[in-house]
């Protein structure tokens, strides 16, 4: 039996598509990537933006059809948080698909494919690994859902109230990653440092957790976590970080807008003037600190005064990278009612400048911290100059580089940065592999 997965949106559902890939692979089923020779198609589905759901119901249409055409024969599967979210219009509209699989019995989809009815899942549960066999990157969810219900998001309501995983797998499943020679993983959640659990009696916070698991990192060389609420971003967590080399001191902190009467309007729960303080507290403390952020525009009844304010705090921030969009209104959320909308073009106008100064903002930090040196993770050869490797560092910069001596994928070399060439630097090996 061969099966096929599509995945649409975060980090976590690539995650979780990679743990049923890897049981199913477990299970003697094989893995294609050409829909028609397929036996069971899985989708795993995001609804965060209503641009995603509409992708779903295009490939549905295609494996409908495809389904038609073969007589019956092909199992479909509709998994994540739009089968969550949409679970009656899926079974309506899309009558042709076998499974509509909500986020929390994901971990199901491998009984269901091979004729095992499961009970009902009773909340979210973990897996025991994400590991992709040969892969030197591994994504570790550590925690699912959300309990901040900012006005815009749909993830409360999709992947329900925050669940930490035990701390005991957490570190267990690092040590099995180590021992297959990973070189990065990134801890995962909706709201990743609002992880709370317990060990040995005691509380376990997410720099807790952090400070527990790097004595098992021997071949891991870099930490990251996706995505950090900036409420929960204690000194702690600050402290962690700059006193550890293996936890990436490239943060993606989401700051999502730069009026405090806007941040309020979206439940965030800080200010510009606390988000800004968390910031200088950041660059004082932890050395080379890079920021990513995600920030949006257009939100209702943002006036133009305001939008500047966004355009001075990204200015404030000085991110190397930046997520931007405009607001898009989600069935359900609060948002999505409020008075006060923004006319679309206004909304485009205002994103196109902020990707623009970003940008122009973007190369003018990256140009200003050559010459530097750091360790980077080899990726492969270059796509256009295969005597030199790509490789990626600790702050996500791209680097083409030179090497005296033959590279594979997933060694750690250390590499002078020399030149900027658009998005990427360019520079030599200087030392051999780690």
């Amino acid at each position: 039996m061969r099966f096929l997965i599509e995945t649409y949106g975060c980090q976590l559902n690539v995650a979780e598509s990679g743990a049923i890939e890897t049981i199913l692979l477990g299970r003697g089923l094989e893995k294609t990537d050409k829909a028609e020779d397929a036996d069971v198609v899985i989708i795993n589905t995001c609804s965060v933006r209503k641009t995603a759901e509409n992708r779903v119901w295009g490939r549905l249409g295609f494996f409908g059809a495809l389904k038609k055409k073969r007589g019956g024969g092909l199992k479909i599967i509709v998994t994540g948080c739009m089968a969550e979210r949409l679970k009656d219009d899926l079974r309506k509209d899309a009558p042709f698909v076998d499974e509509v699989v909500g986020t929390n019995s994901k971990n199901d989809i491998p009984d269901m494919i091979l004729g095992v009815r499961p009970g009902d899942e009773d909340g979210y549960s973990f897996l025991s690994s994400y590991y992709r066999e040969g892969s030197w990157s591994s994504y570790v969810p550590i925690m699912n859902g959300c309990n901040n219900f900012c006005s815009y998001c749909i993830v409360p309501y999709v992947r329900g109230r925050e669940v930490s995983r035990d701390v005991g797998s957490i570190i267990d499943e690092i040590v099995f990653l180590d021992s297959k020679k990973v070189r990065e993983i990134t801890l995962l959640g909706q709201n990743v440092n609002s992880y709370s659990s317990s060990y040995d009696g005691n509380k376990v916070d997410f720099p807790t957790l952090l400070e527990k698991i790097v004595p098992y990192l021997h071949n891991i060389r870099f930490v990251r976590f996706e995505s950090p609420h900036p409420k929960d971003f204690s000194d702690h967590l600050i402290d962690v970080i700059a006193e550890n080399d293996r936890i990436c001191s490239h943060i993606h902190l989401p700051m999502q807008a730069g009026s405090t009467r806007i941040l309020q309007l979206m439940n965030r729960r800080t200010t510009r003037e606390d988000f800004i303080a968390l910031v200088k507290r950041m660059r004082g403390r932890i050395e080379g600190l890079t920021l990513a952020t995600d920030v949006m525009v257009g939100f209702p009844t943002e006036t133009e005064e305001e939008y500047q304010q966004t355009l001075s705090m990204m200015e404030e921030m000085g991110c190397t990278e930046a997520f931007m969009y405009y607001f898009n209104p989600r069935e359900g959320t609060k948002a999505a009612s409020m008075d006060g909308q923004i006319p679309d073009e206004i909304k485009i106008a205002r994103l196109e400048r902020l990707i623009a100064e970003q940008l122009e903002r973007a190369q003018r930090i990256r140009k200003a911290r050559l010459p530097f040196s750091s360790d980077v993770v080899v990726l492969g050869t270059t796509r256009d100059e295969k005597d030199r490797y790509l490789g990626r560092n600790s702050h996500n910069d791209m680097v083409s580089f030179s090497s005296p001596f033959s590279l594979g994928e997933g060694d750690v070399v250390h590499v002078d940065f020399k030149e900027l060439s658009g998005n990427t630097y360019r520079g030599d090996c200087n030392g051999g592999c780690r």
